[in-house]
């Protein structure tokens, strides 16, 4: 059966961040994921995934400036102590909050920096982070996003993220499949995920056009989910959509799903 991770991110919005692990739990979710913890003090979270029996299942790693539109720093080469500062800061977090692998958003390339120059930016920032993780007992992930949704991102495909891997030769270093990315950018899903499954070590949900709850769109979620249970996938699918109109009213995929 699928474990599925509200992402407190994007799902319960209405309410402050904090209060949204209680509304995760009273709503069956059995663990959360979001994009960053840094906003508070790990012991403050910790407290509220404890109170509400929940897992911490993912973060991402510090990736610059959210605000002003960064989405990641892994790939600017003039950032490099900067991003390496990050996996500590990330290994705190997660040590507390028992966690056991976080995510890098790689980052959209920056002007000027050419297609070489961030990939080998890309690689020994994964190979400095694959390690430092390691040692912590903490698996590093990574994930390929759509060009429509952050234009320039430099990971857009499954091929190209796992080729990227293999430059980085770490066993530490695994993949986050995100269906609704990978709809958009090359679709066949199915194949996709059985053909890599070894590799794959956390997936995410949207369904497309719309990045709305499964059931909103084009994506055949029922089939998924099979798909899933049929390969052994034991890893937890993460809830990260717009709920197109509330969380709680758009949780009927969920009951059917479990």
């Amino acid at each position: 059966m699928s474990k599925f991770a509200a992402n407190l991110s994007m799902l319960f919005t209405e309410v402050d961040f904090l209060d949204r692990f209680k509304a995760a739990a009273e709503a069956g979710f059995k663990g959360v994921e979001y994009l960053f913890p840094y906003d508070y003090t790990a012991a403050e979270i910790k407290q509220h995934l404890d109170a509400n029996g929940l897992t911490q299942v993912l973060f991402n790693l510090p990736a610059g400036d959210w605000v002003a539109g960064e989405r990641g720093i892994a790939c600017h080469p003039d950032r490099v102590e900067e991003f390496r500062a990050g996996v500590d800061k990330a290994i705190e977090y997660a040590q507390v909050l028992g966690n056991t692998q976080v995510n890098c958003l790689v980052g959209i390339q920056p002007d000027g920096v050419s297609d070489d120059e961030a990939r080998k930016t890309v690689v020994e920032n994964l190979r400095f982070a694959a390690e430092k993780l390691k040692a912590a007992g903490i698996l590093l992930i990574a994930e390929p996003i759509n060009t429509r949704d952050i234009p320039g991102f430099f990971l857009n495909r499954t091929e190209q993220a796992l080729a990227l891997f293999d430059d980085v030769g770490s066993d530490n270093l695994k993949l986050q499949y995100d269906i609704y990315h990978m709809q958009i950018m090359e679709g066949d899903l199915a194949p996709t995920i059985e053909k890599h499954l070894a590799r794959i070590a956390h997936v995410q949900l949207a369904d497309n056009p719309g990045r709305h709850e499964p059931g909103t769109g084009e994506i055949n979620y029922p089939f998924l989910f099979a798909h899933l249970e049929r390969l052994g996938y034991d890893g937890w699918i993460g809830c990260e959509y717009k709920p197109q109109a509330g969380t709680s009213q758009g949780l009927g995929w969920l009951d059917s799903a479990r």
